[in-house]
């Protein structure tokens, strides 16, 4: 997929069971075009849960996979129908490559200048910036001063309440990983809760 495609948010779903993910790709009903979802990679069962709900959701929600640490566990989720991959930590040059041959989106992890400097030199489409609430949202803005333009999202501590400060200082996607929903709705798979937690999201933003 091309990088202009992608979605201004990202929903984190980390050691969610099947029927709490597959809750909340229904509750996406009206926002497919707003959202990307991951599954992260230490949740129990990850590259089965990527290909189910890609047989089920693929053709109108971007699924991917978060936490990839390896380049194995790249291989793995691409192969298993993954569009972007994402992570905290940085990826090497040649995962990069690798997902750019498959056409998959790389999304990194950085927290420093020069982490973003480098991933940006290695070629990653998106560069993921965490934990963001720690580092602040001036940080999106002040770095592109001396390093130009880039495609930055925040991930980290991010919700309702403070979204708006992120897109404000340059930000331009962002990962919301356990304030995105009321933990009650995930637990009762409340489908039309959850997509209300959706959309307040988006208006804050």
């Amino acid at each position: 997929m091309k990088v202009e495609n992608y979605p201004k948010y990202t929903i984190i779903m980390r050691n969610y069971s099947s029927m709490q993910s597959n809750a909340v790709l229904q509750a996406l009903e009206g926002l497919e075009d707003e959202f990307a979802v991951e599954v992260t990679m230490n949740t129990h069962q990850a590259i089965e849960e990527i290909k189910e709900l890609n047989s089920k959701f693929g053709k109108k929600i971007l699924i991917g996979a978060g936490t990839v640490l390896t380049f194995s566990e790249e291989i793995a989720a691409i192969d298993a129908g993954a569009k972007f991959i994402l992570s905290a930590c940085q990826f090497t040059k040649a995962m990069i490559e690798y997902a750019k041959k498959r056409g998959v989106v790389t999304i990194p992890g950085v927290m420093t200048p020069t982490e973003v400097f480098r991933m940006d030199s290695y070629g990653a489409d998106i560069i993921k910036v965490f934990p963001a609430v720690d580092i602040g949202p001036r940080f999106f803005k002040d770095i592109q001063a001396p390093l130009g333009k880039l495609r930055l999202m925040a991930v980290g501590g991010i919700s309702e309440k403070n979204i708006h400060e992120f897109f404000e200082n340059e930000a331009q996607y962002v990962g919301i990983g356990s304030n995105a929903f009321n933990k009650e709705d995930l637990k009762s798979l409340n489908i039309a809760n959850l997509h209300q937690s959706l959309v307040n999201l988006v208006k804050k933003s």
